[in-house]
């Protein structure tokens, strides 16, 4: 359990523990015919087979997420326009991790109070990511629950949700499972939190930095705290598919989300994880941790750290992979290799890990 993020009100492993239990109940679910689900256990999207003779050798992948807590800073700040783009891209960057092609999201908005502005703004943000991941939104849903939501300040309070749907040739899903001991890792920069850790950021920013959004630190070069925090999750789709449609040989696919670099077990393929070279942090995780006191090993644990996506291949592919993510992410680089040591995950430059079996980075 990461402590500072408990002490800030969420409890990781109170988290995975309830996401236990309701996956068991889920997982009885009797249908009456045989499970169309592709076994991906843990992994970033869910991929069902198409029944009977509608699409052979064809898989819908699902996705679904948030943006959390991120919802009350743009409460606080009344501004609602870039949010929608975080729901688009929290959704079809995990989507892609199986090799997908991102098709259409469906987003859930529950609010307080039905503001025609604050629908209309939030719509803007979720049109311009949905542009950017080449998606379709056809429909969606908004639900007034004044009982169950109050705003940062009230009647704004809002929550978004969405859901992506794509299309992914089964004999082609990206599973992890052909990922090599000596494969290159290939990181992929940030914006900045993107939406995951916001109220870890919250806490250490403006409770215990006693800051206020509008302030702006000299290290954030001339952006407030607000700037940094509403910076939009980078929308990694276009990048990814032209990797896969290349002649690289796309082995693994992560999403750096909430939990760090423990995502990068989420592929599943018993191999170890070495990141001897990371990407540069942008600044306002020094402030987080500075404010907020957390260790060098729970940042590392909690949020990107300025890696919002890896990709997995074949070290000789390496270069020609960052060359070709790059044009499309500029900062792009190999952040470290492969290793033999199962589930190890490793950053030996700071002597942080997390041993096989461990829920935690530690320092050594």
């Amino acid at each position: 359990m990461s402590d500072a993020y408990a002490a800030a009100g969420v409890d990781t492993q109170q988290a995975d523990e309830g996401v236990a239990a309701i996956v068991n109940v889920l997982k009885t679910i009797e249908t009456g015919r045989e499970s169309l689900a592709v076994p991906l256990p843990g992994h970033y999207a869910s991929v069902m087979r198409l029944p009977g003779p509608l699409a052979p050798g064809v898989g819908i992948a699902l996705a679904t997420d948030s943006v959390g807590s991120k919802v009350i800073v743009a409460e606080q700040t009344g501004r609602f326009d870039t949010i929608g783009i975080d729901c688009v891209a929290m959704n079809v960057n995990d989507l892609i991790c199986v090799g997908a092609q991102p098709l259409a999201l469906l987003d859930y908005i529950a609010v307080e109070r039905a503001e025609p502005a604050l629908l209309e703004a939030i719509g803007r943000g979720l049109a311009i990511g949905a542009a950017d991941a080449g998606v379709e939104i056809p429909g969606g849903e908004v639900c007034q629950v004044p009982e169950v939501l109050r705003g940062h300040p009230s009647p704004y309070g809002f929550d978004l949700v969405g859901s992506a749907f794509g299309v992914v040739e089964l004999d082609k899903i990206i599973d992890g499972a052909t990922v090599r001991p000596g494969d290159a890792m290939i990181g992929l920069p940030a914006s900045g939190i993107h939406s995951n850790g916001m109220t870890l950021a919250r806490r250490a920013l403006l409770d215990d930095g006693q800051m206020t959004l509008e302030q702006k630190p000299e290290m954030l070069e001339g952006q407030s705290i607000a700037d940094v925090l509403l910076e939009p999750t980078v929308i990694y789709v276009r990048a990814i598919l032209a990797l896969i449609a290349s002649e690289i040989d796309v082995r693994g696919l992560a999403h750096i989300t909430g939990g760090g670099l423990m995502n990068l077990r989420r592929i599943g393929s018993g191999v170890g994880y070495r990141v001897s070279q990371p990407l540069p942090s942008p600044p306002v995780f020094e402030l987080i941790a500075a404010f907020g006191e957390i260790s060098a090993a729970e940042m590392w644990e909690v949020f990107n750290m300025g890696c919002g996506f890896v990709a997995m291949v074949p070290a000789e592919q390496a270069q020609d992979a960052v060359q070709l993510l790059a044009g499309f992410h500029p900062g792009t680089a190999v952040i470290g290799e492969i290793t033999a040591e199962a589930d190890v995950i490793e950053l030996p430059h700071m002597r942080i890990h997390a041993a096989a079996g461990s829920e935690r980075l530690t320092q050594y």
